[in-house]
C-alpha cells in the first residue's frame, strides 16, 4: 500500500489506502479498453460482458445473487436512487436515526422539501439504538433508513432486528452499509432489508467510484428508477421496455469500469487474506488502542464493535492537523465533536501504540 509507506494511516473509515495491485488493475483495464479493444474488438460488447462479470463477482462478495445487485457509483448514489424510485405523497413518513451520514439524510430531506414527506428521527445513546423506540417511530411509516455500522461512534446496529420491526410495520427498509464490507464477512440477504447500499473505497481498500446496490427480489417491483438507460432494461430495442431485476435497474450508460475492476481486485485481495482473519485482527488492534486511551475521553465502545475508535478532543481539527504532522492520519467529526481513528488489519501494533500516546497527549 503505497500510502502506508509515507504515513501511519488511520482514516480508512473515510477512504482506505489501496494496495498497488488495485491501482494497477484499474489502470490496466482502462488502457486495455481504450487501446487494445479499440484496435481489435467492439468496446461496447467487451464492456457489457465485463459489467456482467463484475456484477456476478462483487455480488458473491456480499453473498447475494448476481441478479439482485447493481453497480453503483457510491453509497450516496444507491440511497438517492432508491429514495427517488418510490412513489411519495404529502404526509408519507420516513424514519431514520440521529447517527446517519449525510448520504442517508439528504435524500430524505429533499423528499420533505419537495413532496411534504415527514422525517422522523430516532435518537440514539452514544450510537446505541433502543429497538422499542424505533418500533414506535416506524409504526405507520413508509420507509426506514439506518446504518449497519455507525460512522460517528463505531457501533454496530442490530440490522436484522430493525429490518424485521420495519417489515412488520409495513415500511420499506434501506440500509447504509458503507462501513461494513471489508471489516468482516457479510451475507447481505440475511439482514432482510429491501435495499442495501455500500461503497468499496473504505474498508475494502478499493478505488473511488465503485459502489454496490442490493435490491431484494421481493421489493424490486416497488422501485421505478427516476432515470433509466439501455443498461437499466432487459432489451433496449424493445417496443416496451422491461426493467432489469434487482439493483441493475439503476445502472445507467457508459460508466467507467475501471473503479469496479479495481474493487474486484481489492475484494480478491481481502479474501486471499481471509475476512475472518481481517475481522479478528481489526478487533484485536482496535482493542489495543482503546485499552491505551483515557477511558473518560473514549466515546466509542471500550470493547470495540468495529475498527472505528472515537475520542474526545477540545479542538478536533487542530488535533488532526498536529497528528498529521507526526505522520499519523486520523479525522475530525462534526457530531460528536471529536476525532476518529480507523484501525484496519494493515495497521501495526507499533503504529497503534504511537497513536494512543499522541491522542492521550491531545488537549
Amino acid at each position: 500500500m503505497p500510502a502506508c509507506d509515507r504515513v501511519a494511516y488511520f482514516n480508512t473509515g473515510a477512504t482506505g489506502p489501496s494496495p498497488g495491485r488495485v491501482l494497477d488493475a484499474s489502470a490496466a483495464w482502462e488502457r486495455y479498453h481504450k487501446v487494445d479493444v479499440l484496435a481489435e474488438s467492439d468496446p461496447y460488447e467487451v464492456a457489457f460482458a465485463e459489467y456482467e462479470r463484475l456484477r456476478e463477482r462483487l455480488a458473491a462478495f456480499l453473498d447475494a445473487p448476481a441478479d439482485a445487485v447493481g453497480l453503483a457509483e457510491s453509497t450516496a448514489d444507491g440511497i438517492s436512487a432508491v429514495a427517488a424510485a418510490l412513489d411519495w405523497e404529502p404526509g408519507d413518513t420516513v424514519v431514520r436515526t440521529d447517527i446517519e451520514h449525510p448520504a442517508g439524510t439528504l435524500p430524505f430531506d429533499r423528499l420533505a422539501r419537495r413532496h411534504g414527506v415527514e422525517v422522523r428521527v430516532v435518537e440514539t445513546d452514544d450510537g446505541r439504538i433502543d429497538t422499542d423506540e424505533f418500533a414506535d417511530a416506524v409504526a405507520g411509516a413508509d420507509l426506514a433508513c439506518f446504518s449497519s455500522l455507525s460512522w460517528n461512534y463505531g457501533t454496530r446496529l442490530p440490522v436484522r432486528e430493525l429490518c424485521e420491526i420495519a417489515a412488520d410495520a409495513g415500511a420499506f427498509t434501506v440500509v447504509d452499509a458503507v462501513q461494513s464490507p471489508g471489516q468482516r464477512p457479510l451475507s447481505v440477504p440475511e439482514w432482510g432489508a429491501d435495499a442495501v447500499a455500500c461503497s468499496g473505497h473504505k474498508w475494502c481498500l478499493g478505488p473511488w467510484g465503485a459502489g454496490l446496490l442490493y435490491v431484494d427480489p421481493s421489493a424490486e417491483a416497488d422501485l421505478h428508477p427516476a432515470q433509466i438507460s439501455y443498461r437499466s432494461v432487459e432489451s433496449p430495442a424493445a417496443d416496451e421496455y422491461d426493467l432489469k431485476p434487482g439493483g441493475a435497474r439503476f445502472e445507467r450508460g457508459t460508466a467507467s469500469l475501471a473503479p469496479h475492476v479495481g474493487l474486484r481486485e481489492a475484494v480478491e485481495t481481502m479474501e486471499s487474506v481471509g475476512l475472518d482473519a481481517v475481522e479478528n485482527r481489526i478487533h484485536r488492534l482496535a482493542g489495543r488502542l482503546t485499552d491505551r486511551l483515557d477511558d473518560e475521553r473514549l466515546l466509542s465502545p471500550a470493547d470495540p464493535d468495529s475498527g472505528l475508535v472515537v475520542f474526545d478532543a477540545s479542538d478536533p481539527e487542530a488535533t488532526v492537523e498536529r497528528l498529521h504532522g507526526e505522520g499519523l492520519v486520523i479525522r475530525d467529526l462534526p457530531h460528536p465533536e471529536a476525532v476518529r481513528a480507523s484501525v484496519h488489519a494493515f495497521n501495526t501494533e507499533a503504529e497503534v501504540d504511537r497513536l494512543a500516546e499522541a491522542l492521550n497527549a491531545a488537549e
